[in-house]
């Protein structure tokens, strides 16, 4: 099977690779479609600490190819999104309706058994989050699948695997945003965008959305944001104030920059509630005023995943979908083959799309 393979920072490319049979618990996806996102790219760059050479994807929508022992939830020829937390069922996360932060959750670059199912020349290879699904194949624990309707669109369903359940559950999930708020979100790429529906859906009067391109803030207009703020024209703190009078009730960083995570908390109100959505490097660090931290009030929340429960709330979104209240199809900008991976990563890095997804045939 072809598959993108990242060797060294930096040093990625698509290579002809061996996958086995799925084990016990297991299932044999073909792939469909496979999101392009950033956190893709903070492996390919070295910023995220996963072992090499691994096979990236972890956003992605397939059908059961093969199943393995032990495995009933499931048939052949079943439609399912990927999830990239495969979320146990016995830890004390699990058993307190968290799955989001199942400690079997952790990724190692192995299968849960802690070996390879993807080689090449004798050579085990690691796979993102236990998926590794930017491949023709995917190997993956069963309960990192969710089967879906059979009439949605692949390419559209891969989206919720990551950039939608992460963005539209932090607003409902991690936020339990609240109708007629105001709400500010830096970042306009899919996750960014997606928290911009999930605020729309609960019902936010003011959505504020802040980016330094002008056309992620066109999108931004598209997916529902009131208000939007390009930081290389105007400072945000200021335009966020006049446009609020106190300071916003929500804010959410989509970036994973340390100084947006500051900023995001400067601008909410007294009592306010920022959400740490975006992904830093393993060596970034935030610091905030402490005397501020107590005196303001405000919540500082981390969101993994947007509190997700998959079973659950993959559906969820693909019924809204299908209603028309959830916009899938803007999300998809552009779509790609395998082997136009290298120009996905660069239009991801040029702010080219809202989402780029590599479709199989």
């Amino acid at each position: 099977m072809k598959a993108v393979v990242v060797r060294a920072a930096g040093d990625y490319a698509v290579e002809e690779l061996t996958i086995d049979p799925p084990k016990e618990g297991e299932l044999k996806i073909r792939m469909k479609a496979a999101g392009i996102c950033h956190t893709d790219l903070s492996l390919i760059d070295g910023r995220l600490p996963l072992p090499l050479p691994c096979v990236v994807g972890h956003e992605g929508a397939g059908v059961v190819e093969e199943v393995g022992e032990g495995v009933t939830r499931f048939a052949v020829g079943d439609h399912v999104v990927l999830s990239y937390i495969p979320a146990c069922g016995h830890c004390n996360s699990c058993h307190n309706h968290r799955p989001h932060l199942c400690s079997s959750g952790q990724p190692t670059g192995k299968m849960l058994d802690n070996t390879a199912r993807v080689h090449r020349d004798g050579e085990d290879l690691n796979v993102m989050q236990f998926l590794g699904c930017m491949a023709e194949y995917a190997v993956i624990p069963q309960t990192s699948a969710v089967r879906i309707d059979k009439d949605i669109p692949f390419d559209r369903a891969a989206l919720v695997g990551c950039a939608v359940m992460t963005g539209v559950g932090a607003a409902i999930n991690t936020a339990k945003l609240e109708p007629g708020s105001s709400v500010v979100v830096f970042g306009c790429g899919g996750i960014g965008l997606s928290i911009i529906q999930g605020a729309r859906l609960a019902g936010a009067n003011q959505i504020i959305a802040i980016d330094l391109a002008d056309n992620k803030l066109e999108m931004a207009r598209n997916f529902g944001a009131t208000h939007t703020i390009n930081s290389t024209e105007d400072s945000p703190p200021e335009k966020i104030l006049e446009l609020t009078g106190e300071g916003a009730d929500y804010a959410f960083e989509a970036v994973g920059v340390p100084a947006l995570m500051q900023q995001a908390h400067q601008v909410i109100r007294r009592g306010g509630t920022v959400v740490i959505v975006g992904i830093s490097a393993l060596t970034d660090e935030v610091s905030f005023n402490a005397l501020n931290l107590a005196m303001s009030a405000k919540t500082i929340k981390g969101c993994i995943y947007g509190d997700a429960n998959p079973p659950v709330d993959f559906p969820r979104l693909l019924d809204l979908y299908k209603a028309g209240k959830l916009n899938l199809d803007d999300m998809v900008t552009r779509t790609y083959s395998i082997d136009e991976s290298p120009q996905a990563f660069e239009d991801l890095k040029n702010n080219a799309n809202a989402r780029g997804v590599i479709v199989f045939p």
